[in-house]
C-alpha cells in the first residue's frame, strides 16, 4: 500500500488519443494547453491496433514534447504486426526520446470476434512485455482490469496475468476505468494475495456523455452503478452534467486516497475542462507551463 498524507495533492496523468482531423487536432492541443501547468507525473497517447493510428501517434508524441515539454508515454500494441515491426517502433519511440510505453495486447480488430496473434508477432502482452524488457530502454506500464479483461477465463486468472506482466518486466499497471472505490480495493487486495508488488495506478474516467460511457463500459465489463444511472437522469443540462461527473471523479480519488493511493491516471477523452476541474478539485495547483515543463523533464 502507497502511503499518503491528506493535505498532499496526489500525481496525475492524463491520457489523450492521436487526433483524425484538423478539428479533433485543436481539440488536443487544447486539452494538452490546458493540462499541462498541472505537471502531470507523464501523458501518454493511445496506438491503434496494427498501427493504425501510428504517424498520427508520432505526430502527437512530438508535439506534446516538443510543444509542452512534458514527459509522454506512447502506447504500443501487438496487434497486426510482426515481432520485428513492433519492435521497430518501440525503438522509432527511443529515438523520438521516448522512454516509457504503455505495452497492451490490443484488441481484437475492426471485423473480428477476438484477438489472434500475428504469425510472426507477440502473441500475448507477457510476450510484448519481455520483448520491451530485453532492451532496456524504457519505463513499462501495462494494463489491469479491476473487474477482469472480457477474454480473461475468471478473476483468478486474470490476477495471474498480470502478475506475468510484472515478472516479465513491467513496471507499473494502469487498471481500466472504474466507478466504485470498493472496486479497485477488492482488486488491489487480491493483487497483494497473488504476490504483486508493483505499483498499480486506478484509471479514473470523468464523463463527458454518459450514455457513450455505458455502452463502452457494457463492452469491457466494467460495471456502472444503478445510482449513477439515476443521478445522469436527473441531470437536466450539460452544466449539471459536468458537475456531477467531476463530483463523482473526485469522490471516487478521495476515497482511495483514504486508503493510501496518491496516483491517478485520467482518461481525458481529449476534454480539457472535466479533467482540469478533477485536478483542482483534489488540490493540485497549476504553475506558469514553463516550471510545469520544467519539473516533468527533470
Amino acid at each position: 500500500m502507497q502511503n499518503t498524507e491528506k493535505g498532499q495533492a496526489p500525481s496525475l496523468s492524463f491520457e489523450f488519443f492521436p487526433p483524425h482531423s484538423p478539428a479533433a487536432n485543436l481539440r488536443l492541443w487544447r486539452t494538452v494547453e490546458r493540462l499541462a501547468p498541472l505537471a502531470p507525473d507523464f501523458v501518454s497517447v493511445t496506438y491503434g491496433a496494427g498501427g493504425t493510428t501510428r504517424d498520427r501517434t508520432n505526430a502527437a508524441i512530438l508535439t506534446i514534447r516538443d510543444r509542452a515539454r512534458l514527459n509522454v508515454a506512447g502506447h504500443l500494441t501487438c496487434v497486426g504486426a510482426s515481432r520485428a515491426e513492433t519492435m521497430a517502433t518501440a525503438r522509432s519511440y527511443a529515438k523520438m526520446g521516448v522512454k516509457h510505453i504503455v505495452a497492451l495486447r490490443g484488441d481484437a480488430p475492426k471485423g473480428a470476434s477476438k484477438f489472434e496473434p500475428h504469425p510472426n508477432g507477440f502473441k500475448s502482452g507477457v510476450d510484448l512485455v519481455a520483448g520491451l524488457a530485453s532492451l532496456g530502454q524504457f519505463r513499462i506500464s501495462v494494463a489491469a482490469y479491476p473487474e477482469k479483461h472480457p477474454d480473461s477465463a475468471d478473476f483468478s486468472a486474470d490476477i495471474q496475468n498480470l502478475k506475468r506482466k510484472f515478472d516479465a518486466g513491467a513496471d507499473q499497471a494502469i487498471t481500466q476505468f472504474f466507478f466504485e472505490a470498493e472496486t479497485f480495493l477488492r482488486f488491489r487486495d487480491a493483487c497483494d494475495k497473488a504476490g504483486i508488488t508493483g505499483k498499480i495506478i486506478p484509471g479514473i474516467l470523468p464523463i463527458e456523455d454518459f450514455a457513450k460511457m455505458s455502452s463502452f463500459a457494457a463492452r469491457c465489463h466494467a460495471s456502472v452503478p444503478d445510482w449513477m444511472h439515476q443521478a445522469y437522469r436527473n441531470c437536466t443540462d450539460d452544466a449539471q452534467t459536468a458537475m456531477l461527473s467531476v463530483a463523482i471523479s473526485s469522490e471516487l480519488c478521495e476515497d482511495l486516497r483514504d486508503e493510501g493511493v496518491n496516483n491517478f491516471h485520467v482518461y481525458t477523452l481529449n476534454n480539457p475542462d472535466l479533467s482540469y476541474d478533477l485536478a483542482r478539485a483534489l488540490g493540485v495547483q497549476p504553475m506558469a507551463l514553463s516550471m510545469a515543463a520544467g519539473n516533468a523533464v527533470a
